[in-house]
């Protein structure tokens, strides 16, 4: 914190100081020396736990820290195209995966490919594991980093990486912590009339229509086929 701003709250401190002692004095007036000594040293204590904790250089730089990492990590709106709260953004997608792993890619789907069967907004089940889920976006082949691909997909099913992948929210009752799968097109079942708890499940859509999930507009301009 500059040299001036932590002089000026000091020097705040020490003249309200005055007024503290005479508020303990006229609401103590009863209390024996030795209350009023532990009151005292109580008050001390306080003010030191202030400095060490929010006027000391560390606390400073801590708080840049905090900062500087709120505002890289927190979704960025254009004001214009997503006046409406619909976050995240084309940039926010781009800047998660760069590269458009996991059906993060923001170049729209279309047209689109006949072999893709499923689509946004379609709850599922996963055919082996069995955890719920809803469909966020997909690739028509697989889009993953290689090592991704080596470690999660089959040596007998060379194949995966040429059918359709899907981002999967998974239901937090199955899987708790908000977390999210990439699913190959055969491990997928769909099912109906089922809402999916997600933290994250109100970015992607706009309501459940009983049938499926409805996408929110940013989404929609990336599946407009879906």
């Amino acid at each position: 914190m500059p040299q001036v701003g932590i002089n000026a709250i000091q020097f705040f401190l020490i003249l309200m100081a005055v007024p503290a002692q005479y508020f303990v004095s006229e609401m103590w007036g009863s209390t024996t020396e030795y209350q009023r000594a532990q009151a005292m040293r109580g008050l001390l204590v306080s003010f030191k736990d202030l400095k060490q904790n929010y006027l000391s250089l560390r606390s400073w730089r801590d708080w840049v820290r905090k900062t500087i990492s709120s505002i890289t990590s927190s979704p960025i709106e254009d004001n214009n195209m997503y006046s409406r709260g619909e976050s995240p953004a084309y940039e926010v997608l781009q800047r998660r995966s760069p590269e458009g792993y996991y059906a993060g890619s923001t170049v729209p789907r279309s047209p689109r490919p006949v072999h893709v069967k499923y689509r946004v907004g379609q709850t599922i089940k996963h055919k082996r594991y069995g955890y719920r889920g809803v469909i966020i976006g997909w690739d028509n082949i697989a889009k993953a980093p290689p090592n991704w691909l080596l470690a999660n997909h089959p040596a007998d099913k060379p194949y995966w990486k040429k059918t359709p992948n899907y981002s999967v929210l998974v239901d937090e009752r199955d899987r708790p912590d908000g977390q999210r799968t990439y699913v190959v097109e055969e491990n997928i079942q769909i099912v109906y009339n089922m809402k999916i708890r997600h933290p994250d499940i109100e970015e992607y859509f706009d309501k459940f229509d009983g049938a499926q999930y409805l996408m929110r507009p940013w989404l929609r301009r990336i599946y407009p086929e879906d």
